[in-house]
């Protein structure tokens, strides 16, 4: 462990009746550190992680969030390491009656108004926040053709068509060798056909299939046996254009990059033609998502994000929150937020549905926390929840949405997906977000193509590190130089920036961005 010589020693203590408080401090802080009312570490404990601030026997609640998020395994004396090696897990609330089922009423937030940002209106009512030509596939096979295309397309085309933000491959693993019809098939499907008609869009849709793939582009653009939900209605006819590279036309490798580009040209000019306009915060979408998260994230970048989300939500915007295993030691804390008892509802058969997927899997939520979200100081998955539900802020929720399913509402969301940074980032795509927000304390490249993505460092020691990676370092939060709320503004002026095109992210700029990972919960055959 590096100490940083010359800091004070710095705890940070969640609520009142906590009995475990994390070290603040750069590196950590020795053994025999005399903290802040006098109590001695009895061995090293680093950033992040929990210190004893009783005497804990056998079998006692470790406090923290002022819920229990363990169980002392042995005896622990005040002023040792409280960590996942010495500690138990506790069990995640029954999905039965007993759940408080929308209770929490709080006190309504009076809206906020005046904000705008300037986006790309579309004739179905939706705003992009870009202006990309996204080109959608059947399957994977097609792959290494599209993104020969899409590079010849960004340099040899997109120069000409000055108010297209960029062109993306809407690439995946999936469209054969997979049981078609089988339960949970709809997931996958559902979401590529959702994806395509995404806001930052622009309406238009294109499409390169191989033709011999069993998902075959009428199930993909009008998907049958597939539910499609509220708000869910396909682009015109007129707006959907389906290269097939196995059509007699396409003589060799040539004729299909070919046959690509000149679509590729007629969708171009018409995206060229759009134009930003001044629209309501309400006419935003954003998705918030924790990833490589740490003992901070609960305290400087998730209740700063949480607070810009209920400045959103109180301006009329939709907001998704989503990743099923980080919620679910706290469901009852959200069925308590739910607006109606049918939202309560639709939160229990979400966690229920994905309780029984795990349990077909063999693997239980404490598979979610992963070594880093340990060496960051989270001693198992209830804690990380207890952290990463803090992001979603504090009005009621107001909806909920199945893997791969459509908004078609304002407020807050519970988007259901699994905890997989990729696997949420592309079913929140398939929703209709059109910004990305994203916090991490042990720090991750994380991008998308299609959206922008807000990155917010939880430690300010991440920040000074990935300078040039991290857009908002809500570690100053720790340190007491900003507040909440402070960081939370900055995080809100700076979405509205962004969503503008007046400021790029960091992942922007560097053209960082991950593959899209789609959820498929049914059999590969």
């Amino acid at each position: 462990m590096s100490v940083v010589v010359g800091q004070a020693p710095l705890l940070i203590k969640v609520h009142p009746l906590d009995n475990v408080a994390i070290v603040a401090n750069d590196g950590g802080l020795p053994a025999g550190t005399t903290l802040p009312g006098g109590l001695a570490l009895v061995e090293a404990v680093p950033q992040g992680h929990k210190v004893a601030l009783v005497d804990f026997a056998p079998g006692d609640a470790v406090m923290r969030y002022n819920v229990v998020v363990g169980y002392a395994a042995q005896a622990l004396p005040r002023g040792s390491w409280v960590n996942e090696r010495v500690t138990t897990m506790p069990t995640a609330p029954e999905l039965d009656d007993k759940l408080p089922i929308a209770t929490r009423k709080g006190e309504a937030l009076p809206p906020l108004e005046g904000y705008t940002f300037e986006g790309y209106r579309n004739a179905d009512g939706t705003v992009g926040t870009r202006n990309i030509l996204a080109i959608s596939t059947t399957v994977q096979c097609v792959q290494g053709v599209v993104e020969h295309a899409v590079r010849r397309i960004r340099e040899e085309m997109l120069p000409r068509y000055p108010n297209v933000d960029d062109v993306v491959g809407i690439e995946h693993t999936y469209g054969c060798g997979v049981a078609i019809d089988a339960p949970g098939a709809a997931v996958p499907i559902r979401t590529l056909h959702n994806i395509s008609r995404n806001p930052n869009f622009g309406g238009t849709t294109m499409v390169v299939s191989l033709g011999c793939e069993k998902l075959q582009p009428d199930r993909l653009l009008a998907p049958r046996a597939i539910p499609i939900r509220a708000g869910e209605g396909m682009p015109g006819a007129d707006a959907v254009e389906t290269i097939v590279l196995q059509d007699e036309a396409n003589v060799g490798f040539q004729s299909m990059i070919d046959s690509i580009m000149q679509t590729a040209e007629r969708h171009l000019q018409k995206l060229n033609a759009r134009k930003r306009e001044t629209c309501p915060i309400s006419d935003l979408v954003v998705g918030v998502q924790c990833g490589g998260s740490d003992a901070f994230s609960g305290v400087t970048a998730n209740p700063a994000l949480g607070f810009a989300v209920d400045l959103l939500v109180r301006g009329g915007a939709a907001v998704m929150f989503s990743e099923n295993t980080e919620v679910r030691d706290g469901i009852d804390q959200l069925t308590a937020r739910a607006a109606t008892p049918e939202v309560a509802e639709a939160l229990v058969r979400e966690m229920a549905w994905y309780d029984a997927y795990l349990e077909r899997g063999r693997a239980d939520r404490s598979a979610n926390t992963t070594p880093g979200n340990k060496k960051g100081g989270l001693s198992n998955i209830v804690e990380k929840a207890m952290g990463s539900i803090v992001k979603s802020g504090t009005t009621p929720i107001t909806g909920v949405l199945s893997p791969g399913d459509r908004l078609a509402q304002k407020g807050l969301i519970f988007a259901a997906t699994p905890a997989s940074d990729f696997i949420c980032g592309t079913l929140q795509l398939a929703a209709g977000m059109t910004l990305h927000v994203f916090t991490t304390g042990r720090g991750t490249p994380y991008g998308l193509a299609q959206v922008p993505v807000v990155k917010v460092a939880t430690r300010s020691d991440l920040a000074r590190r990935w300078h040039d990676l991290m857009d908002v370092n809500a570690g100053r939060i720790a340190t007491g130089e900003a507040t909440i709320e402070d960081v939370g503004w900055e995080l809100f002026h700076l979405m509205l920036d962004v969503a503008s095109g007046r400021k790029q992210t960091c992942a922007e700029k560097l053209k960082l961005h991950n593959a899209l990972a789609l959820f498929n919960p049914g059999p590969v055959t």
